[in-house]
């Protein structure tokens, strides 16, 4: 009777459920065309931003220079003439990425209590612009979806990144009505946007479930959150906080892409588009779901707003997740998720694409800007950001000529530790037809990554601009990079990116390593560490104004930058020291250093 009773409550509840906002609504257009060509340069709102962003960041850039007791350096003289910028990039690769970068944000932030010190503290406040995919816009995107809460606040508070049990059980198995009242929202919220004339796919569950954990402090968990509203919170009305942007890849329905052919996407607060050849063309993000041709609604007096739900922009970007979805148990879910989901497993064509979030209509139909593939299709096709190999989100931000940019690489592509593949994917680009349009420093193979510890400790790469004039001619837009991937200091942090279970003590292990990955073990490896990140901010404006590095900073660069040196020896192994990846198994192991094992491989030495 009990059963029954719980039974007939819950229909009742899906009977009166209504969307909570999630579906898209008419109103009314803001006139003239919704698009604008990549070639006009900076959206208007976003060049607004930044110019009042950039004297916030002077400020800041200034105390975090003196900080850093850079020596034989008159910082207020050098700001006086310098305009330094920065950009923050987070990596894909699940709560891996999202937790490990979230100890890298916290080590940037002058917030953080325990980096007082001890780090990076005040960069996160010096910089222009952060952007992440996948796992890193679960990062970015919640984090700007917050008012750009501190990582302290964030643990303090306790009700955002709740990641005791997956997303699919997430209230846990012994909340079997609260998970059901979950499922039951979920489906009357895309069941909503379906009935409101648009197309969903399972990025719309998927971003639904993920709402859940990174936009719990908002309305009905997100359901009517929109990434257009993040400007009006006052961290970024007072020009406190980087301007956010995630980053989503174009592919047509059954086909592959690589780092040669995909279109880049970036989505900011203000518009989605891309630089890239076979789109240059930006839509606003607001009317997203409008009707366009050629960026003009069909209909001028009606258009449509809420489509940018920004845990659907986050789905997206990270819609290599779509799969676990079509793992839950169908039979407990209401009958439109439940149906649903039974007609993608059979169907070939949703099945096959399953990672495929749809934008129907496609706001960039008969762009006139180019006779593409996207330009011809009625809808547009996105996935996750990371599918063509460049899985920190790098070009948006190279596209706007930021000075420094800060990588920090959480992916899995050696016993899931980063291998600098990504930095190479955005380097080969440039030599191909998408990357017509921008330059990026050199950067060598994988086996130099791994073996001369450019993954195992921070390197900075293009530290020279005369160097690069074989690449460009505006050799000062090329960006200088500094690269930090993800190792084990205090927690064995090389995940699965599948891991969808941490308990609160594994959650803030994760976030303390990040913490320690940007600070150089809190300071204790190279002290001098926040002085020579100091020397990679202002070497860009240095050589454009013809200015010498004075002594501390040229011995920074010996020690950080990457040579030239390229490695063809064998593998020097898979341990680790304070330095770098080492056959001796005595300091940074599986074995002596704790960590979760169940979500990675048992890294043990390789044989030379």
């Amino acid at each position: 009777m009990l059963c029954l009773f719980i039974i007939l409550i819950l229909e009742l509840q899906l009977a009166f459920a209504g969307d909570d906002g999630y579906a898209p609504t008419k109103s009314a257009c803001p006139g003239g065309k919704l698009t604008r060509a990549a070639s006009e340069g900076l959206n208007p709102e976003e060049n607004a931003y930044i110019q009042q962003r950039n004297a916030v960041a002077k400020q800041n850039l200034a105390s975090y220079l003196k900080g850093a007791n850079l020596r034989d350096f008159d910082v207020d003289s050098f700001l006086r003439s310098a305009n330094p910028s920065i950009g923050l990039s987070f990596s894909g690769g699940g709560y891996r990425a999202q937790l490990t970068g979230a100890g890298a944000y916290a080590a940037l932030d002058s917030r953080t209590a325990v980096g007082k010190g001890k780090g990076l503290g005040g960069i996160l406040q010096s910089a222009q612009y952060i952007s992440g995919l996948s796992g890193g816009s679960w990062l970015v995107g919640s984090l700007a979806s917050n008012n750009m809460i501190s990582i302290d606040e964030l643990l303090q508070q306790n009700t955002l990144w709740q990641t005791e049990h997956s997303i699919l059980d997430f209230y846990g198995g012994i909340h079997f009505i609260k998970n059901t009242e979950m499922w039951i929202d979920i489906d009357e919220q895309v069941h909503g946007k379906k009935d409101a004339g648009f197309d969903v796919s399972i990025t719309d569950v998927w971003g639904r479930a993920l709402s859940y954990q990174l936009l719990a402090n908002s309305n009905n968990k997100g359901a009517g959150t929109k990434f257009s509203d993040v400007m009006k919170q006052d961290q970024f009305q007072n020009h406190k906080a980087p301007f956010p942007i995630l980053v989503a890849d174009g592919r047509a329905p059954d086909t592959d892409i690589i780092n040669f052919n995909s279109t880049v996407l970036s989505i900011t607060p203000f518009e989605l588009g891309s630089e890239d050849p076979t789109l240059q063309t930006f839509v606003q993000l607001k009317y997203l779901g409008t009707e366009l041709d050629d960026g003009t609604p069909s209909d001028p007096n009606s258009c449509v707003t809420g489509f940018d739900n920004a845990g659907f922009l986050m789905g997206t970007s990270s819609s290599l997740f779509n799969n676990i979805v079509l793992s839950i148990d169908k039979s407990s879910l209401p009958s439109f998720l439940k149906n649903f989901i039974n007609n993608v497993l059979v169907t070939p064509f949703e099945k096959l694409n399953v990672d495929v979030a749809k934008y129907d209509p496609n706001p960039f139909y008969k762009s006139s800007s180019q006779d593409s593939t996207i330009a011809k299709s009625k809808t547009l096709y996105l996935v996750d950001g990371g599918e063509d190999g460049e899985n920190v989100p790098l070009l948006p931000l190279v596209h706007r000529k930021v000075n420094t940019l800060f990588a920090f690489d959480n992916s899995n592509n050696d016993l899931t530790w980063p291998s600098g593949k990504s930095l190479i994917k955005t380097y080969e680009r440039q030599f191909t037809p998408q990357g017509a349009n921008f330059a990026f420093p050199y950067v060598p193979d994988e086996a130099t990554f791994l073996n001369l510890n450019l993954t195992a400790r921070p390197t900075f790469f293009g530290c020279d601009a005369k160097n690069l004039s074989s690449l460009t001619s505006n050799i000062y837009d090329v960006p200088l990079v500094v690269y930090v991937a993800n190792r084990p200091f205090s927690y064995w942090s090389n995940t699965s990116t599948f891991k969808l279970e941490y308990s609160q003590s594994e959650r803030q292990a994760m976030i303390t390593n990040g913490f320690e990955l940007a600070t150089r073990l809190n300071g204790t490896v190279d002290p001098e560490w926040p002085a020579c990140v100091g020397c990679a901010i202002i070497r860009r404006e240095q050589e454009r104004l013809g200015h010498a590095q004075n002594d501390q900073c040229k011995k920074c660069f010996e020690r950080y930058c990457w040579n030239g040196k390229v490695y063809r020896g064998p593998s020097i192994g898979d341990n680790f020291d304070e330095n770098g990846r080492t056959v001796d198994a005595n300091v940074y192991n599986s074995r002596n250093v704790p960590g979760i094992n169940d979500g990675g491989p048992s890294v043990k030495r390789r044989k030379i």
